[in-house]
């Protein structure tokens, strides 16, 4: 479906695939923090577990940017695309 000239659609799997990403990187950074902290950097693990969580919000705004798709598509009307 396409809004105001987005294809929505395509949008909410553009953003799973970046949560997809994100999913990646935040359980590389889970098992870097645990390698670091079993080897005695407890300052590296410590910051690791920090960048986790900061991971963890950007997927949980990613979730909230998906929801919000539908409402702004609503919102956005008045402009139409035709296929020519």
């Amino acid at each position: 479906m396409c809004s105001n000239g987005v294809n929505t659609g395509q949008l909410e799997l553009m953003i799973e695939q970046i949560d997809d990403h994100i999913k990646l990187e935040r359980r590389w950074t889970h098992n870097l923090a645990h390698t670091v902290e079993d080897a005695g950097f407890e300052n590296v693990s410590r910051k690791l577990h920090e960048a986790q969580a900061m991971l963890d919000d950007v997927r949980a705004m990613l979730d909230e940017a998906k929801d919000a798709i539908e409402e702004d598509a609503e919102q956005a009307g008045g402009v139409s695309v035709s296929l020519v």
